[in-house]
């Protein structure tokens, strides 16, 4: 190592100096401004590792020099030089000052972007540039020596401010620093879902040598494809997804953000970046060459890539990416509505699917009627095509249309929510005589605190201009209970379901001055310090049940 820096020093005196004589032999020139400007960008530039991989930043359109050396000591020196965009396009370049003409290079996997390679060299400056490329792929420039030489490199930015990675080795013999790629590194869709995609891919030559340091990872998106992990790293970053130090695929759990997901199954790390402008699923299933991508949206177009990750260093080699389309959801099994009868509903939260009915009128006015059972629910519902009602329903919700005669009405129904939700429906010609019972401006239950002993309880309710029987029925509970009883209550369920000790009153109310539609009930018998579950049920003509909001009062603990 002494050796190398000794060396290097003295040829960039043995530099200066040929430039200094030259410079007081001749008149300045252009060739000799142009020889000045390299020296000097030899002495402003940083030395770059050799077998290590370096992260550059770079500037928009503010040139970064890093410089290396080979030295004298073998008759043939070979070096390879990996450079890795992690974003946009750059520029980049090789220059070399060497005593002798004789140089030999090529690019290895210039398939993409724009490059010139200079093969053999007789140039009078001393100074001159061997390759230039420009573009985002990953690019690796082999050179061989057969002197010793100072080198070059230079990178720019024309786009946007940036990063990149660069590899320097001079040590070809000890193995690669990034898993090896197949002669084919194409991955293959051999089969497409509705929420599903197949891929498959040749194995690289490095997982049937190093199997136990080296996995497969895939990523997936909605936007392009990658071509390399830093660029994938950096797209997420960007859209503000949040993301650990390193984009590693082998992540450990507590590398996790808030905003990430990780899914551990058969063996396999799923993690999932969410933002507001979708998300990338990041998938690594060890050294498995197929793969079945599941949890998919149909009818929508995915980029798939797969890289092939060394667990030692990080690094990692991408395979070409490909794309496809899942197929488009079949259309819903409809469900035919009659006149007058009841069918209730369960929608799946998880899975987001419609449930569809379908109606055709007999006459001009129609009514629907929706009794929400649990969770929320979306209804959507269209005439001949047409949307005519759309909304979040609550609680007893009606639709009254007007059309014609064999008009065909659409119904769709979905949970509004990712647990499971449930509603009743029925349609009739509005004229008929309605299945659900009047009901009050409100369905709460009130408890007057003060009217609170440690025995009793006193609720009120409001009641309706229509003649109608009301049920009350009580049930004790515990502290931990409260949430749970109130989110899993059934609504649609009437007294029927109820244990016949929780049974209190029925009582049958009504006033045509819906101000004083009002009733109230003190309930007895009831321990101290207790907490109770109040139910009203209103019963119409039909015998329907509608059920109050629960509502939960705890006695007095003295009195």
């Amino acid at each position: 190592l002494k050796m190398s820096w000794i060396w290097f020093y003295l040829l960039l005196h043995l530099l200066m100096s040929a430039f200094l004589c030259h410079s007081i032999k001749a008149p300045t020139s252009s060739s000799q401004q142009s020889f000045k400007t390299n020296l000097f960008n030899f002495y402003h530039s940083l030395i770059l590792a050799d077998g290590k991989e370096t992260t550059i930043h770079l500037l928009k359109d503010i040139p970064k020099r890093y410089y290396f050396v080979l030295e004298e000591g073998r008759a043939l020196a070979p070096f390879t030089v990996t450079v890795t965009p992690c974003d946009v396009p750059i520029e980049w370049s090789i220059l070399v000052h060497k005593a002798s003409a004789s140089f030999l290079g090529k690019a290895a996997r210039g398939d993409h972007g724009t490059q010139e390679v200079s093969k053999s060299h007789k140039a009078p400056s001393m100074v001159s540039t061997i390759f230039n490329y420009k573009g985002n792929s990953v690019e690796t420039y082999m050179g061989m020596s057969s002197h010793s030489a100072l080198y070059l490199l230079e990178f720019l930015s024309t786009e946007r401010d940036t990063h990149i990675t660069v590899y320097l080795t001079t040590d070809t013999t000890s193995g690669h620093l990034y898993p090896e790629l197949p002669m084919d590194p194409r991955i293959d869709v051999i089969g497409i879902g509705h929420t599903t995609v197949t891929l498959t891919w040749k194995h690289s030559p490095s997982v049937l040598q190093h199997r136990e340091n080296i996995q497969y990872c895939l990523l997936v998106n909605e936007k392009h494809n990658y071509k390399s992990l830093c660029a994938a790293e950096t797209a997420i970053r960007s859209s503000g997804m949040k993301l650990p130090p390193a984009l590693a695929l082998s992540l450990s759990p507590y590398l996790l953000e808030p905003q990430q997901v990780m899914i551990l199954s058969n063996s396999e790390l799923s993690i999932i970046h969410k933002a507001s402008s979708g998300e990338v699923r990041q998938i690594c299933m060890g050294t498995k060459n197929t793969y079945t991508v599941p949890s998919l949206s149909p009818n929508t177009q995915y980029y798939f890539d797969i890289f092939v990750v060394n667990l030692l260093t990080n690094a990692s080699a991408a395979y070409t990416g490909t794309f496809a389309r899942t197929l488009e959801e079949p259309e819903p099994k409809v469900t035919e509505l009659k006149d007058g009868k009841v069918i209730q509903v369960v929608l799946d939260g998880k899975h987001q699917k419609f449930y569809s009915l379908q109606y055709q009128a007999r006459h001009k006015k129609i009514q629907f009627t929706f009794q929400l059972c649990r969770g929320q629910v979306r209804v959507h519902i269209t005439k001949n095509g047409k949307t005519v009602a759309s909304e979040n329903i609550a609680g007893l919700r009606y639709f009254s249309l007007k059309g014609k005669p064999l008009d065909t009405y659409l119904v769709q129904l979905r949970s509004a929510e990712e647990s499971n939700s449930s509603v009743k429906v029925q349609v009739s010609p509005h004229f008929h005589k309605p299945l659900f019972p009047l009901l009050p401006e409100s369905l709460k239950i009130k408890s007057f605190s003060k009217l609170r002993t440690c025995s009793s309880v006193t609720i009120a309710w409001l009641g309706t201009q229509e003649e109608s029987k009301y049920c009350v029925y009580k049930k004790r509970i515990e502290e931990d209970q409260v949430w749970t009883e109130l989110q899993s209550t059934d609504r649609c369920s009437g007294p029927e379901s109820r244990h016949k000790s929780e049974k209190v009153l029925c009582k049958y109310f009504y006033d045509l001055n819906l101000q004083r539609a009002v009733t109230t009930e003190t309930i007895k018998g009831l321990d101290a310090g207790t907490l109770y579950l109040f139910d009203v049920y209103l019963f119409g003509p039909s015998g329907i049940p509608i059920r109050y909001h629960s509502k939960v009062v705890k006695t007095r603990k003295k009195c």
